[in-house]
């Protein structure tokens, strides 16, 4: 049902080289360009243009690229959701944070998959762009990301608030204060994600709001993964800033301390997103109740 010619255009966006298209598409060359030259006498447009030796899309061969991704990535959806209903199994596509991998959202959608057993959930992992791409092309069916996105096409529901915190070993002086100034944290031994992660860059935005630099830290490690980063900072190689809810587990077995930082209240929104054209309401309000019913359980220290 999908049309080659939509193919053999991502195979070329793909590798930037008709020949290399058509050798992996066990095409010939010319063959490869006539699809190509059809797609844009059809549409109108240029597709690709040349550069450095390699070509490269146009800005409307990158909207064409887009919708044909969205083209290929439904009908794959469609067959796989017919052989699922042969199967009497629902299948759910969700895309997580990096921090949402930390936190309490992998156990919840765990929880989720035992209580329904004709459910089986593929878990992708990305920064809140990748994600937000891929569900606008329609790859995963939701996201769970911190922060909003400012999309008419796009459904959201507010899962929880969060907010970041500076969290050191229990064997930390700081350890036994009930909050942190920016003085001491200058102090410390800084173990950050890395610029381009969320954390990092509210935490950054909110220092620069009082004229104040990350530079001006002892930022001595930066590193993507914050089971790593909660590892280090339990064996006090330095402390980090991290989302509270990424630490709860750590809380409750009372193996880190966190703290809040004084004059940064750096507070952020975790939502569901998900097209309007996804029909399983009730799917959103299972995962929501299971959620917070998570999140009591680790706040009442049972």
């Amino acid at each position: 049902m999908i049309d080659v010619k939509l193919l053999t255009l991502l195979k070329v966006n793909e590798t930037g080289n008709y020949t290399r298209a058509a050798e992996q598409l066990s095409l010939t060359q010319p063959a490869v360009s006539q699809h190509i030259k059809q797609i844009e006498k059809e549409l109108g447009i240029s597709l690709f243009v040349r550069r450095g030796g390699k070509i490269k899309p146009t800005p409307e061969g990158k909207l064409v690229i887009e919708y044909a991704e969205r083209v290929v990535s439904l009908y794959e959806h469609l067959q796989q959701s017919l052989l699922d209903q042969k199967r009497n199994i629902n299948r759910l596509r969700v895309g997580i944070t990096h921090t949402s991998e930390s936190n309490i959202v992998t156990e919840v959608l765990a929880k989720y998959a035992e209580q329904n057993e004709k459910v089986s959930i593929t878990i992708k992992t990305g920064t809140i762009n990748n994600l937000y791409a891929m569900l606008r092309n329609y790859k995963i069916d939701i996201a769970i990301v911190e922060g909003a996105v400012q999309d008419p096409s796009i459904n959201s529901i507010m899962l929880d608030t969060d907010f970041l915190v500076c969290a050191v070993s229990n064997e930390n002086p700081l350890a036994k204060k009930s909050i942190v100034t920016l003085d001491e944290l200058k102090k410390e031994r800084l173990i950050l994600r890395l610029p381009n992660s969320g954390t990092r860059n509210l935490f950054a935005a909110h220092l620069e709001s009082r004229n104040i630099s990350i530079d001006e830290f002892n930022v001595t490690l930066e590193v993507d993964n914050i089971a790593t980063i909660k590892d280090l900072v339990r064996r006090n190689y330095g402390v980090s800033i991290l989302p509270r809810s990424a630490c709860m587990d750590e809380l409750k077995k009372a193996k880190m301390t966190v703290l809040p930082i004084e004059n940064l209240s750096m507070i952020r929104e975790m939502n569901i997103l998900y097209h309007k054209s996804f029909s399983h309401a009730d799917i959103l309000q299972d995962i929501v109740k299971i959620y917070n019913e998570t999140v009591r359980f680790y706040k009442s220290g049972n």
